[in-house]
C-alpha cells in the first residue's frame, strides 16, 4: 500500500448527480392515502457521486466534483457541505436560475427499507458547461475517474478526456439509464447493483451476467455486484492465466465460494478462487479470478438506514484502487465502510472518517 502522505497527494474526479435528500424515517411505509407522522426528520447532502466522493474525502483523499446546482438555498447547500467534507467544489456549474436537485426518502423502521423519490435539477447539464480548460483542469493529476451514470452527455465528454490521457475510469452502474451503454464502453472498473447485472445482460444467473460483462466491456479490469446483506461478488480479469482446456463453471464456483465463506466470521471477510478458465453457459468462457465478499453482520438494534451504502461501498473502493489494496481486503474494507453509513440516518452521517477504529487498521 502507498504512504497516506503519497495518497494524500493523488487526485480522485467524479461526475455526477449531488443534491440534498429530505430523510423522514415513519413507522412503517403508509398505505395509500394514509396520513402518518415522522418518527425523525433530517435534511442533508445526497445524490451518488455527491456520496460516494464525501465518503472518498472522508477517508482521508481530495476528491474533485463536476456537477451542476443552481443559485438557491439547495445549491447553496450542496456547495457548503460538500466543501465543509473536503470535497472540490471548483468545477461545480451554478446555474443563476432554476432549482437544484433533491430526493425525498422515506425510511421504514419496521423493514429497514428505503423510498426514494428523485426530482431532477433544472436547468440539467451539457457538455457546453463545462469548458475546455475546465475539464483539463479537472482531470490534471487524477488518479481515477468515477461516473454515477447521470448527467450521461458532459460524463462521455469527461470520460473520452479521461481515456487520452490514460485515467482509469470507474462507472457506478446503479441500473440502465439513457447513455450508460456508451459511457460502460470506457470503463475499467465497474460496480453494480444487485439488479443490474440480469436486467443488463439477460442471462440466467448473477455469475453468467458478470461473464457477460466482461465479454462485452474488453476493456474492464474488474467487476463487482454489490447484495446488501449478502455481501458481494467481484470477477476480476486475468490476462496472467493462458486459457485451459479445463473449465470451470462459474456459477458452481461461486455458490462452493459462499458456502466457505458463510462459514466465516461476523466481520466482513473475502475468499477468492485461483486463476481459472471460468464458463458461463450458453454465454462464454474468461479468464479470471472470483472473489466473494461478506458484508458485516449488523444487529439489528444499530440498524438504522441503508441510504448511500451503495455509494459508500464505492467510496471506499476508490480508496482502496488508490491505495493498492489488494481485492481480498479492498472488499471486506468497502464492507466496512458501509456497515457503518447504515448505523445513522442519511447517506452521510454515518460515513466514517480515517480515524474511526473500525476501518482504521485497514489503512495502516
Amino acid at each position: 500500500m502507498f504512504s497516506f502522505s503519497f495518497l494524500n497527494a493523488i487526485m480522485q474526479v467524479g461526475c455526477g448527480a449531488a443534491s440534498v435528500d429530505f430523510l423522514a424515517t415513519v413507522s412503517s411505509y403508509p398505505k395509500p392515502d394514509d396520513k402518518i407522522r415522522s418518527i425523525k426528520l433530517k435534511v442533508q447532502g445526497g445524490g451518488n457521486a455527491g456520496n460516494a466522493l464525501t465518503c472518498v474525502a472522508r477517508l482521508g483523499l481530495k476528491p474533485r466534483v463536476i456537477t451542476k446546482v443552481a443559485d438557491d438555498s439547495q445549491g447553496r447547500s450542496i456547495l457548503d457541505e460538500l466543501r465543509a467534507d473536503g470535497v472540490d467544489t471548483s468545477f461545480i456549474v451554478v446555474s443563476k436560475e432554476g432549482t437544484s436537485p433533491f430526493t425525498y426518502i422515506i425510511v421504514d423502521n419496521e423493514t429497514k427499507t428505503r423510498t426514494c423519490i428523485h426530482t431532477p435539477g433544472y436547468p440539467p447539464m451539457i457538455p457546453q458547461d463545462l469548458s475546455e480548460l475546465s475539464l483539463l483542469s479537472a482531470l490534471n493529476g487524477a488518479r481515477i475517474v468515477y461516473f454515477d451514470g447521470r448527467l450521461y452527455e458532459t460524463a462521455l465528454v469527461v470520460a473520452q478526456e479521461a481515456v487520452r490521457k490514460n485515467i482509469p475510469i470507474l462507472i457506478d452502474a446503479e441500473r440502465p439509464r439513457e447513455g450508460l451503454d456508451d459511457l460502460l464502453n470506457f470503463a475499467n472498473y465497474v460496480v453494480c447493483s444487485a439488479k443490474f447485472p440480469l436486467a443488463w445482460t439477460e442471462a440466467s444467473t448473477i455469475p453468467q451476467a458478470l461473464v457477460s460483462i466482461l465479454l462485452r466491456l474488453p476493456n474492464i479490469r474488474f467487476v463487482i455486484v454489490t447484495l446488501g446483506k449478502d455481501g458481494c461478488v467481484m470477477l476480476e480479469r486475468n490476462l496472467d492465466v493462458a486459457s485451459s482446456p479445463e473449465e470451470v463453471d462459474i456459477d458452481s464456483l461461486v455458490e462452493s465460494l459462499k458456502t466457505a465463506s458463510s462459514e466465516s466470521v461476523s466481520h466482513p471477510t473475502c475468499i477468492s478462487s485461483s486463476g481459472a478458465t471460468l464458463k458461463a453457459e450458453g454465454i462464454g468462457t474468461v479468464n479470471g479470478r472470483v472473489y466473494v465478499g461478506t458484508a458485516e453482520s449488523i444487529p439489528p438494534s444499530e440498524l438504522i438506514d441503508t441510504t448511500g451504502a451503495g455509494d459508500a461501498f464505492i467510496g471506499a473502493v476508490i480508496y482502496a484502487i488508490c491505495a493498492n489494496f489488494s481485492p481480498e481486503s479492498m472488499l471486506s474494507f468497502a464492507a466496512n465502510v458501509a456497515a457503518a453509513k447504515c448505523r445513522d440516518l442519511g447517506a452521510r452521517s454515518g460515513l466514517p472518517y480515517r480515524a474511526d477504529p473500525s476501518i482504521a487498521t485497514f489503512m495502516q
